[in-house]
């Protein structure tokens, strides 16, 4: 797979494409509310990107950025000859795998984006930064934000009914100066993390029509009110786990995950913590629960390391 998420046009994200469903993605558009695609790697880094953008009939506008306006490329490939969407392909898929797009042997040129606006100081008091950045610590070391949802969360965290203490720029600065310090910690973490081995358990959960969702919603009550749409026609039942217990986890008090049945019986709910204990010791992982289908199941102990994904 490429280390890399594809955001499109009508909504869509894919997360780790392989190389020929990136090929497909850039055959794809060209239609009505479907026309660009924007790659960025895993982790997400600052001013790192590549797009193309495609009406049917038309050219293709393929351009990336190598870390700051200044490093911002641009070609046009010709959309109706055979192979003008295989030499996009070509070009997209080198950048995917840590190459530069601009080996492909297009003909790429610089784009002048003008100079870019200087982001004064923070003026905050010493208790304020320290407030913001530890809330952005919190959301950084969940691991579920991206740098857009880091950021709204920097410039909202302070707001007060007269008050609007960090710009929007200065919030981008801020969430992407503590993203670019937790992607180097990631950096020096070696193999699968507990995390990663409890998302393997849920996709096994998944795809044994059991409904399973990680960091969903913001708190049980929502969570209850909402799993049900989530499931498909075959889901049977659901386990999950809410923004407030990723923030648990990550600071060290173990998981809750919440589980039960669509019907409601106590019969069912029992069946699906039993399902879900076997899932987490599949994985790895070691959890408390007592049988009791009243009772959440707890993940512990659990180190809380997930990588960043943006």
């Amino acid at each position: 797979m490429l280390e890399i998420v594809v955001e499109t046009e009508n909504g869509e994200r894919h997360v780790r494409v392989s190389a020929e469903e990136l090929a497909g993605l850039v055959r794809r558009i060209g239609g009505e509310g479907d026309r660009f695609l924007v790659c960025h790697r895993i982790p997400d880094l600052p001013d790192v990107f590549a797009q193309v953008w495609h009406e049917a009939g038309g050219d293709y506008t393929l351009e990336y950025r190598d870390g700051s306006a200044a490093r911002h490329f641009q070609v046009v490939v010709d959309g109706v000859v055979v192979d003008g969407a295989e030499a996009v392909i070509e070009a997209m898929t080198s950048w995917a795998r840590q190459g530069s797009a601009g080996s492909s042997g297009l003909s790429w040129s610089l784009l002048d984006m003008g100079l870019g606006r200087e982001v004064p100081p923070l003026d905050l008091s010493e208790g304020e930064r320290e407030q913001l950045e530890q809330r952005v610590r919190q959301m950084l070391v969940g691991g579920y934000a991206g740098r857009a949802e880091l950021a709204e969360l920097t410039e909202e965290y302070l707001v007060t009914a007269d008050r609007r203490p960090v710009s929007r720029e200065q919030a981008q600065a801020l969430a992407d100066r503590m993203w670019l310090e937790r992607v180097a910690e990631q950096a020096e973490w070696k193999g699968e993390t507990d995390p990663e081995r409890l998302t393997r358990a849920f996709a096994a959960l998944q795809k044994s029509g059991i409904t399973a969702r990680e960091n969903f919603t913001c708190c049980r009550s929502c969570g209850h009110t909402e799993i049900g749409g989530e499931g498909g026609a075959g889901a049977r039942s659901f386990v999950y786990f809410h923004s407030q217990c990723t923030d648990s986890a990550a600071a060290g008090h173990g998981l809750m995950l919440l589980y039960g049945g669509f019907d409601g019986s106590p019969e069912t709910t029992t069946a699906v913590g039993h399902e879900v204990m076997a899932a987490l010791e599949a994985a790895g992982l070691q959890a408390d629960w007592d049988r009791d289908p009243d009772r959440a199941i707890t993940v512990a102990p659990l180190e809380w390391r997930r990588r960043l994904v943006g």
